[in-house]
């Protein structure tokens, strides 16, 4: 039996939050096939709601960058960043005048006027559905595993100087930049599900896209790129498969002999 660990932005659905027939069969014959399926994503387990996604069939979630672990319906992990860390995190932010959205296990918190011309912004908030709430009207009160923030127009040297004890930080692009707990990734997430559910590492698969990906991929026993994903996460895979829209999870199991 293996165990299948698949991001979600990217790797299961696109931008719009669309999953390829073909990935939806395939998953469902993987597990037909007596394999396991999880989820393993950066998105906290607040913003893990959607019933197409999840109606896919899943053993198990990583969120959070590994912040997070649930298996057979039980929650077997989870890391809360400390009240008054969090405090200090937000008060650096509004000094160096950075946008950001908190990541919870509940909720999301970001301030509606920042973010209500963001595309990115806009998406999270209609998401959402009843899982957001004011960062601002909030202050103190979050219950957060990490954070993800615009930098634009921001000293980021400095910015992650006054942070860097805390966190690590995962850089998207220019601006765009996750702040994760020290010691947390995806890899983290699926070495510490593998420990509790007495997994061998040698029958783990990671499929992903992206940066945050890495991780997941030298943790795992053989990794698997999608053929639209950034190139730094095909460098770093066992093997590249099509495209999202391309059949890529569909191949991709296929590949591997699990379909």
């Amino acid at each position: 039996m293996k165990h299948v660990f698949f991001d979600i932005d990217g790797t299961l659905w696109d931008h719009r939050n669309v999953i390829p027939q073909s990935t939806s069969d395939a998953i469902r014959k993987l597990r037909d096939n007596g394999h396991k399926a999880y989820i393993c994503t950066g998105r906290t387990r607040g913003y893990i709601t959607n019933p197409a996604l999840l109606s896919l069939g899943f053993d198990g979630i990583i969120s959070g960058l590994g912040t997070g672990i649930e298996a057979d319906g039980n929650k077997l992990f989870e890391h809360i960043v400390p009240a008054q860390t969090a405090v200090r995190t937000v008060d650096i932010i509004k000094k160096y005048k950075v946008r950001a959205i908190l990541e919870g296990p509940e909720y999301l918190y970001l301030d509606y006027d920042e973010f209500k011309d963001d595309p990115y912004g806009r998406k999270v908030m209609g998401d959402l559905q009843g899982r957001m709430k004011s960062l601002s009207d909030n202050y103190g009160q979050w219950v957060i595993n990490k954070l993800s923030c615009d930098t634009t127009g921001c000293d980021k040297n400095a910015f992650y100087a006054e942070l860097e004890e805390y966190y690590d930080f995962i850089e998207h692009n220019d601006v765009v930049v996750e702040m994760v707990p020290k010691g947390f990734s995806k890899g983290t997430g699926i070495n510490r599900l593998c420990e509790i559910k007495g997994i061998d590492k040698e029958d783990t698969i990671a499929i992903g896209d992206a940066a945050n990906d890495v991780e997941m991929f030298r943790a795992a026993g053989f990794s698997i790129a999608m053929g639209s994903g950034a190139a730094g996460a095909k460098e770093a895979a066992d093997y590249v498969t099509t495209g999202l829209h391309e059949d890529g999870i569909l191949n991709a199991l296929k590949y591997s002999g699990l379909i």
